[in-house]
């Protein structure tokens, strides 16, 4: 089942997007790059509870 996750931002944890991901098949916390328009800047966006 696909459960829903948020990410926020490394550097000012704001949380600014979501995704949805199989917590089965992939159990580490996922790290991606977006843009943050608090920051105004790309930066790390680390998965968080929703």
């Amino acid at each position: 089942m696909r459960e829903l996750v948020g990410f926020a931002c490394d550097q000012c944890k704001r949380k600014n997007y979501t995704s949805t991901k199989n917590r089965k098949k992939t159990t580490e916390k996922l790290s991606l790059k977006k843009f943050c328009a608090a920051c105004r800047t790309h930066t790390t966006h680390r998965e968080v509870k929703v």
